[in-house]
């Protein structure tokens, strides 16, 4: 983009009409219009400015001194899009042309939106925006002014009385309509036009479960959203804190506190085997009834739902996932030939919710009789032999078939399903995606017949299927009520997951690449950070702060996108475990507060998730005891030798001794598994579980600490399970495992620590993790002088000593 002329500025009348993106420059001197073709002009200018095309973007650029036609500086441009993508008919940017630093006023003349108007000040530096006539909160300003959007739940009551209408317009009237937060392949992140939750309920966050009846409205969360859940909804939902004393789960309330003797209702694709086997139950013991509508309620309520993406298919090349897809189809179907389900391994689902147990109302429905319980046992002699699996989880996809896409949020994966039986491979897939040459001649290759996405349905119900296809009990439970028994098993566990769990050399390899390249940008935006912060005292939202380390990490090679929305929070917000800033919502870091990032980049050769928590002043006492636990509980996580066939679950209470001393704890896992270019969330392990952790078998470390209202801290650093050998009390040599970490981001030494709460050999770890990442991190630097002066100054070796603060 040009930057603006230097000579005197002169406002224009501007009339545009279809602005969709409001994008904001908090550190630059240029405004400009762009529209799809091309940039139509800039705001402020010497000479008029064309109209005669639709603006795609309309882009406000105050400068915090004042000077809004200063071109010294530019930013990259980071949009902030309304999620409705509101039509705007028209709009007028009138400026005073005679007095500046006048409020520039955007009106928008469009009903459908709450944002009537945005007022922008250029002439310093500052600008709200308006709805109804109440101001929703300041833009921009001066250092003290704190940078809020009010996104309140408008419209909760209209969208209420839309879905509750279908819901009395159904063949037979549904009492409670249940909205997970899932969309139809299990995805913990779902694409706007899936976002059914969120839509009707306005709360935002990655988990959670609304049940709507026709007087009341309930919105389930554990402890990850309890605050963010209470300040997103409005007084038409009830807010059930999951987790407090007393408080029940979604399931435990319809067992125990709905009305007796209803008719539940769910999209039958939107929930689990699972979960539809325990939901079953909870209904039951109500003396209710269960039924799965044909169509969506939310979607048939809703008249402006978005259109779900359709974006390109591209291969995932060889030299990063270390194995190809031919190799990965051979190894399940030898996994299908060996399989033989023993009932351990088997949900056993009642009798209503097979098939055959639907009543005899039309089966468009899909509603379901609760009349029997009878377990379904799929292991007798008569039962066919397993001879395909259902794949409905698009990572396992994606991982399958060497190939990514980008339909979903942070995820490069695609809608897709996939049936591997003994004879064929069957993608089923939007017929209108594009799928490039190159893919189409990989799958051919491959032996992989596609058919349109929707039509899995008919093959399910209707399709000649030879012998028994195995699905796992995560999968959507539409899958499930389509097949007749017995063709058809559920197990709990999905043979995919457990191989794309661990991971192959080549796969840690590209991890241990893409940590440094994405530890090396952390540092580079840390010293940017400080300096703006500290040194210049220059004001730095969270959401500026968060563009900003996207910004170095876009300069990254072989950088694809963020792989999770990023997690930037200083002082109270930090105490919200998920807490999201928004462009016009976050607040200011200064000295006063810890600040906490959790952010990762997805690369070619690997996902990544890193969280450090910093300090630019003077911390708290309470606040560096408490990072200092916290900082325990991490290094026991790193440190720990253990033998085979150990647990996650097992390991976790390393995380929570050091806390659990001042009687601290978090509500949350200590760790996760993560995927290669795939999902930051995946399993099967994590430090919450079960499953035993096996070489290969990649997992975080983070252990956490949150005082709402306050502050909230954590550590989290990337790891690999390895082959160790050790001796045992005879001194023979025997295999155990340990821990590689793949995360190089040095740990903030010099003000949170509390060196006293440390052992001797907790000092050690401390010192040499620095000295590690200094080493490391330093090659990559060289041409960031700023950079490297920050690395070598804050992983200089620290003793024993106490902080004495001026």
């Amino acid at each position: 983009m040009s930057p603006l002329q230097s000579s005197p500025c002169f406002p224009y009348r501007l009339f545009i009409t279809n602005i969709e993106t409001v994008a904001i420059f908090p550190h630059s001197g240029f405004n400009q219009l762009v529209s799809p073709s091309r940039i139509l002009d800039r705001i402020y200018a010497n000479s008029p400015i064309p109209t005669d095309q639709p603006a795609e973007s309309l882009l406000f650029t105050p400068k915090a001194t004042g000077h809004y036609n200063s071109p010294e500086k530019q930013m990259p441009l980071w949009p902030l899009r309304f999620n409705s993508k509101p039509q705007l008919p028209r709009v007028v940017v009138a400026p005073d042309e005679t007095t500046p630093g006048t409020p520039t006023t955007v009106c928008e003349k469009s009903a459908q939106s709450s944002v009537t108007a945005l007022e922008v000040s250029p002439g310093i530096g500052w600008g709200k925006v308006v709805s109804s006539g109440k101001s929703l909160g300041v833009t921009f300003g001066t250092p003290s002014s704190r940078v809020e959007l009010g996104t309140s739940a408008s419209g909760s009551p209209q969208k209420l009385e839309a879905i509750r209408k279908v819901m009395k317009d159904q063949p037979e009237p549904i009492d409670y309509y249940i909205i997970p937060s899932e969309d139809a392949h299990q995805s913990e992140y779902v694409s706007q036009a899936d976002a059914r939750r969120e839509y009707i309920s306005n709360f935002s966050g990655s988990a959670g479960l609304a049940i709507v009846a026709h007087d009341s409205a309930h919105l389930f969360v554990d402890s990850r959203y309890w605050i963010q859940a209470a300040k997103e909804i409005d007084d038409d939902w009830t807010l059930h804190r999951v987790g407090t004393p007393g408080e029940r789960s979604w399931l435990d309330w319809i067992r125990h506190e709905s009305t007796p003797n209803v008719l539940f209702g769910v999209d039958s694709r939107l929930i689990s085997c699972d979960t539809a086997v325990a939901l079953h139950a909870a209904v039951l013991e109500r003396n209710s009834r269960l039924t799965f509508p044909r169509l969506n309620l939310v979607d048939a309520s809703r008249p402006d739902r978005p259109v779900r993406p359709n974006n390109p298919v591209f291969l995932h090349d060889i030299k990063y996932t270390g194995e190809t897809s031919s190799d990965k189809i051979q190894r399940i179907r030898a996994w299908i030939r060996e399989k033989r389900p023993t009932p351990s391994e088997i949900v056993a689902f009642p009798e209503a919710l097979t098939l055959e147990g639907l009543e005899s109302r039309s089966k468009e429905t899909l509603g379901l009789s609760i009349s029997t319980t009878t377990a379904v046992d799929r292991v007798d002699s008569s039962t066919p032999e397993p001879h395909g699996i259902v794949l409905s989880k698009l990572d396992s996809i994606a991982w399958t078939l060497n190939l990514r896409g980008s339909d979903v949020p942070y995820n490069p994966v695609f809608f897709s399903y996939l049936v591997i039986t003994l004879d064929e491979v069957i993608l089923f897939v939007d017929s209108n995606k594009e799928l490039v040459s190159p893919v189409n001649r990989y799958l051919d290759d491959l032996g992989v017949s596609r058919r349109d996405y929707s039509s899995l349905w008919t093959y399910l119900r209707k399709g000649d299927i030879k012998g028994q296809l195995i699905i796992d009990s995560k999968s959507p439970y539409a899958i499930a009520v389509l097949l007749k028994r017995p063709r058809y098993v559920v197990l709990n566990h999905c043979i995919v997951t457990q191989l794309k769990g661990i991971k192959n050399p080549i796969e840690i390899q590209g991890f241990r690449e893409c940590y440094l390249r994405d530890g090396a940008a952390f540092v580079q935006w840390l010293a940017w950070l400080e300096e703006t912060v500290r040194k210049k005292r220059q004001p730095v939202t969270e959401w500026g702060a968060a563009q900003k380390l996207t910004e170095f990490r876009t300069s990254v090679d072989n950088f694809m996108g963020l792989a999770y929305a990023n997690i930037s929070a200083v002082g109270p917000n930090a105490a919200l475990p998920h807490y999201e800033p928004t462009p016009t919502g976050s607040s200011l870091i200064d000295t006063t507060q810890p600040y906490l990032n959790d952010s990762g980049g997805q690369y070619l050769d690997g996902t990544c998730d890193t969280t450090r928590t910093v300090h630019f002043g003077q911390p708290s006492q309470e606040q560096r005891d408490a990072y200092t636990r916290v900082l325990q509980g991490h290094i026991a996580i790193d440190s720990a030798v253990f033998p085979e066939g150990t647990t996650g679950a097992q390991l976790d209470v390393l995380a929570r001794k050091a806390l659990w001393k001042d009687r601290l704890n978090y509500g949350h896992g200590t760790g996760h598994g993560f995927g290669s270019f795939l999902s930051v969330h995946e399993g099967p392990h994590a430090f919450s579980n079960t499953v035993p952790l096996r070489p290969g078998a990649v997992i975080t470390n983070e252990p956490g600490f949150y005082k709402e209202g306050s502050f909230g801290i954590r550590i989290e650093s990337a790891l690999v399970v390895k082959a160790v050998r050790v001796k045992d009390l005879q001194g023979s040599e025997v295999n155990w495992l340990a821990f590689e970490r793949f995360t190089h981001v040095p740990i903030q030494a010099s003000r949170l620590v509390n060196y006293s709460l440390l052992t001797k050999d907790e000092r050690r770890w401390l010192r040499n993790h620095n000295r590690t990442c200094r080493e490391k991190l330093a090659p990559l630097l060289q041409g960031d002088k700023r950079a490297l002066k920050w690395l070598r100054r804050a992983t200089s070796k620290f003793g024993p000593i106490e902080i004495i603060w001026e």
